[in-house]
């Protein structure tokens, strides 16, 4: 059974490959671009979906993997900056405020999907100025929702992370993901490539 993960994410790619099991990743040409009036859950949602019909579309047979993150302050999704001042308005915004990230994930085989969103509420610390450009030209975070990366120095900026899947923060929720696939027959603590007999 082919599992491939449809993004061209390297963070996402590293997390799926703590599983063990062997993927390909194939980069969906999506628009992720928010609809009029859509709520963070519902883009990211709608995004993971749309990532992986896309891959599915054409490799049938296969197990498609679409992941999306959406960062939401005030029920405004937060998206990625792109750059250096972007990312440095972002963070003071975010500073002493507490962000909800949508870690949306979906998995289909062609016939049928499985969805889940996994929640984590990160409260980042009251922030100054130099910390902030520190941490910008430390990490570069100017690809990542919220400009912080939780698996590195943005650790540093927050002052707590709640989520029931510690690695949801991170973009690929595991715990969320080992049970999803489980329902098409693929079991990461099973030798045979994860796949259930």
């Amino acid at each position: 059974m082919r599992l491939i993960l449809a993004s061209s994410s390297p963070y996402r790619q590293e997390m799926l490959k703590r599983l063990g099991l062997p993927f390909t990743a194939i980069a969906p040409a999506v628009d992720e671009s928010p609809l009029p009036g859509e709520s963070p859950i519902e883009l990211a949602l709608r995004l993971s979906r749309a990532k992986a019909a896309t891959v599915a579309a054409h490799h049938p047979g296969a197990v498609v993997i679409g992941s999306d993150q959406v960062a939401c302050f005030d029920d405004i999704a937060i998206g990625k900056p792109g750059n250096h001042e972007r990312a440095f308005a972002q963070l003071r915004m975010l500073s002493g405020r507490s962000v909800q990230f949508h870690s949306a994930l979906c998995v289909t085989n062609g016939q049928r999907e499985i969805t889940e969103d996994v929640v984590t509420l990160c409260r980042f610390r009251e922030l100054t100025d130099e910390e902030i450009q520190h941490y910008l030209a430390s990490e570069r975070p100017y690809d990542t929702a919220g400009s912080a990366k939780a698996e590195g120095l943005g650790i540093a900026l927050m002052d707590s992370i709640q989520s029931d899947d510690p690695t949801a923060i991170i973009g690929l929720p595991l715990i969320a993901l080992v049970r999803m696939l489980r329902n098409f027959g693929i079991n990461p603590l099973l030798g045979n490539h994860g796949v259930s007999a």
